[in-house]
Parts: structure tokens; C-alpha cells; sequence
């Protein structure tokens, strides 16, 4: 649609806190061994369930009732937070951290039985959705079996105790991998849940904790059993050259918070994705989200982060480059922080949020533009008079075309297209209405407005 297109300086803002290497610097070699998603992650949204607090009862049978719910709401991708046995040493709160991992062979009998598992699995595969555990691989619970039978498995200070990964979390204690057969066993029992549950991946809990040559080496064996979808839960792109299909965007969430609170602007969003582009593989997928267990828990909910501004991120979550993430209780407008440690069921309500998350899962599925990595389109800016608080973007695939514009700012905006753009008659994804877009078409945003063009 752009006849124009500036180009993009690519500019160097050294690398991210935490990162080990950096994609540009990937020889050409190990870019042809780079691992390619499974196909039908392609246009997928992925929906984290936080099995404790889903329900009154808290288990797995209470949540698969919710399956047709959430294939209505359009997921594809089901993130279970962990569901094994939790540990009661040095045990935070009532019930403890999922985190803290007692047996990484059995389901936590709060949440059910190894059965229960098994036919949401299905149900779940039934429905066109897929399972993915989340997995935590860094650490251990004080009290599992390991740490009598294997106390060499784990790292130990000078006097010879146990430690803990960071002081913070001193309900477990850190393996080592130095070690072969904390590897072996590791591998060996996420084949356990492919191979007895029939799951189609992991989410990695504090991937980055974790030596990369091990993840590279367990996805080729998770692969030889079936084709397995893998999120790291790490900014650090050597993870993503073999092991992991998805990365958490964790600067891109801080940075709406920032633009959200007037601390940043339009101006470090530019900057944020020309820096991505020198940094991350164009098949990378990068998880876009406003919150999740973690952020919701410890640092704020939505409203309490992002105030106005709310709805006009969660699109942005969508219209970018990415896969989007909705954390139990969003679609229901969740206002709470939940407890981490203890039960705090979610209070299901009728929210305009269900018809939101509703309309951008469909508007992902069906225009190949959004979908994931070299899957969907190039994200290209359009120019506009106003750069400084508007996000205007371009995302194109084959004859596709999505356009989508953002007033970043919590004053109204009237909004010049200034780029040399072909002229086209779009669609207002939401409204329905017949929209004409060309240089010099004018736009009036309202505070944190935003609009969203598609082909009839």
C-alpha cells in the first residue's frame, strides 16, 4: 500500500539486560539450523490458565467445563500454569508457589489426577486448542525426592547448603547443571508428559536461568516424539535460535506502561522496533501482553499499570508483530491483584473486555497480515503530522492489507496521513463503516483512541 516506504535506520542501542548473544551475530550456519514454529501456531492468540484461581473447586475438571467459553473466545494455544505437586518445606503462604515443584512426574492432587489431565488434553485437541505445561526446569522444592536421593543434583555454597536461585525465593533450591544426570532427567521427564499426556509444549519457566545448549538439546528430543511449541520465559535471543519458537516481550510491556504513565512517548516505540528487527530472527515470535501471573500478582493490575490506556494496549498487542496473550480473567475485566500464595478465585463477569478479546482473536485468524512471524506481514510506519503521540502502522501479507492507527496520548489527536500511500477504501474493523485512506486523509482520535482498517 505504500508506494514510498522511508527507510528504517537501523540503530544501535547496545544489547538487552540479560542477553548472552545476539541474533545479528548468528553465523550463516546456525541461521539454517534455526527452528521453524509448528503450523498451526501460525495465527494463534495463547491463553495463560491459572488453574487455583479459575474455579471455586480449583482443579482441572472444573476448568475443562470452560472449553467452550474459550474456544468462543477465539485462543488456540492453552498455557497451564503448574500443575504437579507443590512443596510444603519453607512453603510460602497457604498453598504455596506452583513454582515450587515437589515431583515433575505427578499432577498436584488439588487440582486432580494424571486423568483429568489427560482428557482435557483431548478435549482441548477436540476443539482445535492446544496444551502447552508450563515447565521449571532451574529449580526444585526443598522437599522433593530429588534432594535426598541426588543431594550432588544441586548447587550448594561454601559451607555445603542448599541455595535458593535468588534470596527472594527461598521456597526452592537451585539444580546444577554441571551436572549430566540433572540434564538426562530433566529431558526425560518432559517426554514423560508428551509421551503419557500427550501435550504440545512448554512454557519455560526463567528459561534464561537455565544453560542454552540444554534447551537445544531437549527440543530435538521433544521434537522426535511428536512437533512440540516452546515459549521461553526470557528476552535473550540465542534462546530462540534452536530451542524455543517464542520469547516474552517484556520491554514492549514496559514501554506501554511507560507511555501509559507519560513517561515515554511515540518517539521510544519507533525506537523499541527498529531495534528488534537488528536483534531477533523475522520467525521469532515475541509474546505480546498487558499482564500475566506474574505482573498482575506483584506489580499492578492493568488498570492500576495502564489506567486509560487499557484497551488501546491490548490492541496494539494484536496489530503488531507477535503473538497476543490474554491472562485468565481478562476477557472478565479482571480488576485484582490475585494472591499468589493463596486461593483467590477470579470473579467472572460480563465485561465489554469478552467482545473485545472476541473481535481480535477473529481479526488475527483471518487476516494472514497479523499472523505470527514470516507467517503473517512486515510491520511498515506510516507517517503521520503528529509521530510524537501517533503510531500509525501497515501490516501487509500477499493481498492482505491491515492498517491500524494509534492516538498514544491522553489528548485528543487530528491526524494527517503524510506518507505517499495509494489510495484505498477500508473497512473500520469495528464500526463497519467505509473508510478512505491516502495522503492527506485526516482522522480525529479521541484521548488513547485508536482505529483498526481491514479489506471488506
Amino acid at each position: 500500500m505504500i508506494k514510498q516506504i522511508k527507510p528504517i535506520v537501523a540503530l544501535s542501542f547496545g544489547l538487552l539486560i540479560g542477553f548472552t548473544s545476539c541474533k545479528s551475530t548468528v553465523t550463516e550456519t546456525e541461521n539454517s539450523m534455526q527452528t521453524k514454529p509448528v503450523e498451526w501456531s501460525k495465527n494463534a492468540t495463547i491463553y495463560e490458565v491459572n488453574i487455583r484461581q479459575y474455579t471455586p473447586e480449583g482443579t482441572i475438571n472444573a476448568f475443562a467445563e470452560h472449553l467452550p467459553e474459550l474456544k468462543k473466545l477465539g485462543v488456540e494455544i492453552l498455557w497451564l500454569m503448574p500443575i504437579y505437586p507443590i512443596g510444603e518445606e519453607n512453603r510460602k503462604g497457604g498453598m504455596g508457589s506452583a513454582y515450587s515443584v515437589k515431583d515433575y512426574r505427578a499432577v498436584n492432587p488439588d487440582y486432580g489426577t494424571m486423568d483429568d489431565l489427560k482428557n482435557l488434553v483431548k478435549k482441548a485437541h477436540e476443539s482445535g486448542m492446544y496444551v502447552i505445561l508450563d515447565w521449571v526446569a532451574n529449580h526444585t522444592a526443598w522437599d522433593n525426592d530429588l534432594v535426598k536421593e541426588h543431594t550432588d543434583w544441586y548447587l550448594k555454597d561454601s559451607l555445603g547448603n542448599f541455595v535458593p536461585p535468588v534470596p527472594d525465593w527461598a521456597d526452592v533450591i537451585d539444580l546444577n547443571y554441571d551436572n549430566p544426570e540433572v540434564r538426562n532427567y530433566m529431558t526425560n521427564s518432559m517426554k514423560f508428559w508428551i509421551e503419557n499426556a500427550d501435550v504440545d509444549g512448554f512454557r519455560c519457566d526463567v528459561a534464561g536461568m537455565v544453560p542454552t545448549d540444554f534447551w537445544d538439546t531437549t527440543r530435538a528430543e521433544l521434537d522426535s516424539l511428536k512437533p512440540v511449541f516452546m515459549l521461553a520465559e526470557a528476552e535473550q535471543p540465542d534462546l530462540t535460535v534452536k530451542a524455543f519458537d517464542m520469547y516474552y516481550g517484556w520491554e514492549l510491556y514496559h514501554l506501554m506502561n511507560e507511555i501509559a504513565q507519560g513517561k515515554k512517548s511515540v518517539i521510544d516505540l519507533d525506537k523499541y522496533f527498529q531495534k528488534q528487527d537488528t536483534v531477533y530472527s523475522s520467525d521469532d515470535y515475541r509474546m505480546n501482553f498487558t499482564t500475566n501471573h506474574d505482573e498482575n500478582s506483584w506489580n499492578g493490575t492493568v488498570k492500576e499499570r495502564l489506567g486509560d490506556a487499557a484497551q488501546t494496549m491490548a490492541v496494539l498487542t494484536y496489530a503488531v508483530p507477535g503473538m497476543p496473550l490474554i491472562y485468565s480473567g481478562q476477557e472478565a475485566g479482571l480488576d485484582k491483584r490475585l494472591s499468589f500464595f493463596d486461593k483467590d478465585t477470579i470473579q467472572w463477569k460480563d465485561s465489554p473486555y469478552r467482545e473485545l478479546y472476541t473481535k481480535l482473536d477473529q481479526l488475527k485468524k483471518d487476516n494472514a497480515a497479523l499472523w505470527n512471524g514470516d507467517f503473517g506481514g512486515k510491520m511498515t510506519r506510516i507517517q503521520t503530522n503528529s509521530d510524537d503521540n501517533v503510531f500509525a502502522i501497515e501490516r501487509e501479507k500477499d493481498s492482505n492489507t491491515v492498517v491500524a492507527i494509534f492516538n498514544m496520548s491522553n489528548k485528543e489527536q487530528v491526524v494527517s496521513i503524510t506518507d505517499d500511500i495509494e489510495s484505498l477504501t477500508l473497512k473500520d474493523y469495528f464500526s463497519g463503516e467505509e473508510v478512505e485512506i491516502e495522503e492527506g486523509s485526516q482522522f480525529t482520535l479521541e484521548p488513547w483512541g485508536y482505529l483498526v482498517l481491514t479489506e471488506k
